[in-house]
């Protein structure tokens, strides 16, 4: 049995339907199960990662949970309960953010992830870490936008990022849960192409069937509007990660293709799947 945390959520609902797909059986981690609206066949457990009292019943019969967490939620009572139970191996979906022996880590998001990525190499337990930093599905935000125009107005449209789309990172989750020699390894994963977000914005516009343009804005006004509420940190973080990506090409490689067997998504293809969206 996998158990998969953040159930519901992006990254792990595609991971429980990929296991599901895969003939695994898995369990997907909820605090609201009546809210669920998970694949028929899917077995759902009732539990609050910060009431540890909930997690064992959560736990019984697992062999490998894929830890997909909430910024800042603590992962020791999961950590604990897992020992517990006798779960052999935890993946772990963290940032690509951290930066290995930096110690501290260069920002928040990172130093989180990182802190994470610690307590789970000390858990005892076999552990796999996927890390990824820009997924394709932040381009939802572009939503509201485009529902009242053809412009995308936002920050850094010249930051170049190698989007990810959800259905590999879940793809990858499957075979690193049930695949033991993925143990004490971590992943950086790429989707497969360099793209500004204009360039971003341009492939979904085709996809839509719509002329869209993009606008870059200052990001100081913007930082200071979205830090009203969200965390400043966090946002200040996140801007500087993109700040980092102007000018120069993300990072690509093939993990996804050596570890699933098949190509990365492109964005045009997260874009035609996501159509419906927008």
């Amino acid at each position: 049995m996998y158990l998969v945390t953040g159930a519901t959520a992006h990254f792990g609902r595609q991971a429980v339907e990929a296991l599901q797909a895969a003939g695994h059986p898995v369990r997907a981690l909820t605090r609201t199960p009546e809210r669920a609206a998970l694949p028929q066949g899917v077995e759902l457990a009732q539990a609050d990662l910060t009431k540890p009292e909930t997690l064992p019943a959560a736990l019984d019969g697992v062999s490998a949970v894929l830890l997909v967490l909430q910024y800042g939620m603590d992962p020791a009572p999961l950590l604990a309960a897992a020992r517990e139970a006798g779960v052999s191996r935890i993946v772990f979906l963290s940032s690509g953010a951290v930066v290995d022996g930096a110690d501290p880590q260069p920002d928040v998001i990172a130093q989180y992830h990182g802190d994470v990525e610690r307590a789970v190499r000390e858990s005892g337990l076999e552990w796999t870490t996927l890390r990824l930093l820009f997924p394709a599905i932040n381009s939802l935000t572009f939503a509201m936008q485009l529902a009242g125009g053809d412009v995308i107005r936002a920050p850094y449209t010249k930051a170049a990022f190698s989007a990810v789309h959800e259905l590999d990172v879940a793809d990858v989750a499957v075979a690193t849960l049930t695949q033991p020699v993925h143990a004490g390894r971590t992943y950086r994963l790429t989707g497969p192409e360099s793209l500004t977000q204009a360039d971003q914005v341009a492939i979904l516009g085709q996809a839509l069937g719509r002329p869209l343009t993009v606008e870059d804005l200052d990001p100081a006004p913007v930082l200071e509007q979205m830090s009203a509420f969200m965390d400043p940190a966090f946002l200040g973080a996140l801007f500087d990660l993109m700040a980092a990506c102007v000018g120069k090409p993300a990072e690509v490689n093939d993990t996804v293709e050596r570890i699933t067997g098949h190509p990365a998504r492109t964005y045009a293809q997260w874009a035609a799947d996501h159509a419906t969206d927008f």
